[in-house]
């Protein structure tokens, strides 16, 4: 059968109503370029053969940090080239929207090394710090093979597909873009569906940041310092000396190690209390950043602020990864735990199928990255040929992140890692009852051994602090300290850690505000046009308080719930998560078929398949699960008997806490089940319109805005290849690109 053609909406300069064909680039490998590759390719399969053929033995940490790194440069350099030449293929004589529609506001074309930055820090928040914590429970094999596999042919696919077609219609929503090519069914459950998520997606995150801060002066002073810094950077790199990307990451990284170390400094001194804030007040001020976040110029705050938390989670994490090779550290945690069989684990219940794959969201395949890259990014970015680096390469950065934090957690002891990770509902609140409840799991660790751990980081107490930012800061400060210092650095780096993981978020949550904005916005100018124009301020101050009270609200809930707001939202996050995986998936499918690459279409179908079975088991399970550990309204219904009875049911204290459980049980069960119901009438219709796609091509009609030639010239990597140098030079343009007076050739 054919495969449908677009119709006048993709075309270039040669021939107006066609599909741009350009061809890939010419050439085969050297004969040293093979041999590098299948060196690279023999590292990585015999780091994942001694994961794998391991019977019990401890083995070293490098192994997997080897398995990781040759799995990411082969898929990077082969499958991620082969979907953006063969499947995609990018054109770099197309003008993107930031140079069509740039505005200085939200369209603006950006360094593809400042917009890496940016992307990345946008999209690796929460979740792969605390979900391959979260997961380590059933060993370090089962989480690391999904966070490898999982990203290089599913994630990272849908950061950088997505990221295509976004900026191929002027940087539209996910929600808005399966309204145009879906239908008006689908695309109104997707809108909803999408925006709902964000929303849901945003709590969770700033719940992590506020957990992490809450009576940490250090930390909150750190942190404060980093806006700042942002604003001068964007001042600096706008109107001070634009365009001198290196020098102003000198200066914004300096000014960065002096915030932490000032840091230090505060809060040993009589400032402390100043900056020692309870969590309600650290809910009320990051609803405050959050919309002066997403209302301020892209250039100003967010772009600079990305950049710079870039280089300190790039650094950190390649520190992590440098002192894993030097300390050596051995991984104590088993391959696969018996609680991946029994789905009884103290850290969260249920099977290793669907759970493991739910609660590792970011790092493998995450649905929050897709409203990234249809939301800020596609708006930002100078070349189309770009979309590999930035999408796939930023993907493939994060998921480096999920690998280090299952590192740091699987080297720890098993005992540690489930005396910090489990509720107090479980092990008690003394460390005897801790160090009981643990060996009843299976791993052995004494009272003292955990009073000394604590001692160790200057904590009072490491039992029952859940949420997996402790515990990635045990790891990391293990780590650290093995090389430089020894263990009386271990409190400093425990500390440090602890920072570094609440820089890491906060950037998302800003990001993800203003494009939780641009999509009510998108969805608004379906009622009212003048909503369309996303810097129109009335619209930018509307949307952005919706959104803003819509996460904080979840926000205050979660950290007045008496479970604990991760341990209730967190299993809401990774369904939702994935859910909207799924929405990305099922666009890109559609309009990869559509478009006239029906043969490719398996590239985005394999992993939404996937997704599907994985997500709606999950939904399942957490719906109509007998089990008061796993089902919402099993805990509901637990919560609501004793109620009735008039008993209070630990850990609630009093009826109060009671009734919000309850009240928050209903409230996750009823949103699991709509999130659920609307991501299957996007499935329905997306198989509809495809369906009609293949069977009737001349129906086929695209969204996509007409070609336009560009006049800008600028590398498709990080590094410019010869090539790229020679054009560079010719229009007398320096690394970083910019515009020509002719279009380019």
């Amino acid at each position: 059968m054919p495969e449908p053609e677009a119709t006048g909406t993709e075309r270039n300069t040669a021939s107006p109503d066609t599909i741009p064909d350009s061809p890939p680039p010419t050439g085969g490998l050297s004969p040293k370029s093979v041999a590098a590759w299948v060196l690279v390719a023999l590292i990585g399969a015999i780091g994942w053969g001694v994961l794998a053929l391991s019977r019990g033995e401890e083995i070293s940490a490098a192994w997997l940090l080897a398995a990781a790194l040759g799995s990411y440069a082969i898929g990077y350099r082969f499958y991620a080239r082969f979907i953006s030449d063969r499947v995609l293929k990018v054109d770099k004589t197309r003008a993107t929207p930031a140079e069509r529609l740039d505005n200085g506001v939200d369209f603006h074309p950006t360094d593809r090394r400042v917009l890496f930055g940016h992307h990345f820090a946008a999209v690796a928040g929460a979740g792969p710090l605390v979900g391959p914590v979260l997961a380590a429970q059933m060993g370090y094999l089962p989480g690391t093979i999904w966070i490898v596999a999982g990203v290089i042919f599913a994630g990272a696919v849908q950061d950088m597909v997505t990221l295509f077609f976004s900026t191929r219609r002027d940087g539209r929503s996910l929600g808005q873009m399966a309204r145009d090519e879906i239908g008006p069914v689908g695309g109104a459950a997707a809108l909803i569906a999408v925006f709902a998520i964000m929303v849901i997606l945003l709590a969770v995150l700033a719940l992590v940041i506020v957990n992490a801060l809450a009576h940490s002066p250090w930390g909150v002073f750190s942190i404060g310092m980093t806006i700042p810094i942002a604003l001068f950077m964007g001042v600096y790199l706008r109107v001070l000396r634009p365009g001198r990307v290196t020098e102003v990451s000198v200066i914004g990284v300096a000014l960065l190690l002096l915030a932490i170390v000032a840091g230090g400094w505060v809060a040993e001194s009589s400032f402390a209390s100043t900056f020692t804030l309870e969590k309600e007040t650290l809910v009320v001020w990051m609803i405050v950043y959050g919309f002066i976040a997403s209302v301020l110029p892209v250039w100003m705050l967010l772009a600079p602020r990305d950049y710079l938390s870039t280089f300190m989670k790039v650094g950190t994490i390649a520190l992590m990864a440098v002192g894993v090779v030097l300390a050596m550290p051995t991984l104590k945690m088993p391959a696969v735990t018996d609680f991946a069989a029994r789905g009884d684990g103290p850290v969260f219940a249920g099977s290793m199928f669907p759970f493991v794959f739910i609660t590792i969201a970011c790092g493998a395949l995450s649905g929050f990255h897709s409203l990234v890259s249809s939301g800020t990014t596609p708006k930002m970015i100078q070349k189309e040929t770009q979309v590999r680096v930035i999408g796939y390469g930023a993907m493939l950065t994060e998921s480096f992140v999920a690998v280090m934090a299952i590192i740091a957690a699987c080297i720890i002891e098993p005992g540690l890692f489930f005396a910090v990770n489990s509720p107090a509902g479980v092990i008690g609140t003394s460390v005897e009852t801790a160090s009981q409840a643990v060996t009843h799991f299976g791993f052995a660790i004494s009272p003292e051994a955990l009073a000394q751990a604590a001692k160790d980081v200057e904590e009072t107490s490491l039992l029952s602090r859940t949420g997996g930012a402790p515990t990635f800061a045990l790891g990391m400060s293990q780590i650290f300290s093995s090389v430089i210092g020894g263990a009386g650095m271990k409190a400093f780096w425990y500390h440090f850690a602890i920072m570094f993981e609440a820089l890491f978020i906060l950037t998302t949550v800003d990001a993800g505000t203003r494009v939780g904005r641009f999509m009510l916005q998108d969805t608004l100018g379906n009622v009212h046009k003048s909503f369309k124009d996303i810097s129109w301020k009335p619209g930018v101050w509307l949307a952005s308080a919706v959104v803003v009270g819509g996460w904080g609200y979840f926000l205050w809930v979660g950290v007045k719930d008496p479970l604990g707001g991760i341990n209730q939202l967190f299993p809401l996050f990774g369904i939702a998560n994935q859910l909207l995986a799924a929405v990305a998936l099922a666009v890109c499918t559609t309009l990869l078929i559509k478009s006239g690459r029906l043969r490719w279409a398996w590239v985005t179908g394999v992993p939404l398949a996937w997704d599907v079975a994985v997500t709606l088991t999950a939904s399942y399970q957490k719906i109509f699960s007998d089990d008061v550990k796993v089902g919402f309204f099993a805990q509901r219904d637990k919560y609501q008997t004793g109620i009735d009875a008039g008993k209070v049911l630990p850990p609630a204290k009093n009826m109060d806490e009671m009734h919000t459980v309850v009240t928050n049980a209903t409230v996750d069960g009823a949103l699991s089940a709509l999130f659920a119901l609307l991501i299957i009438i996007v499935l329905l219709d997306a198989a509809r319109t495809c369906f009609k796609a293949i069977s009737d091509p001349s129906s086929v009609r695209l969204s996509e805005v007409p070609w336009t030639g560009s006049k800008i010239v600028a590398p498709a990597g990080l590094i410019p290849t010869a090539e790229e140098r020679a054009e560079l030079a010719a229009a007398g343009l320096d690394s970083g690109g910019g515009r020509t007076k002719e279009p380019v050739a």
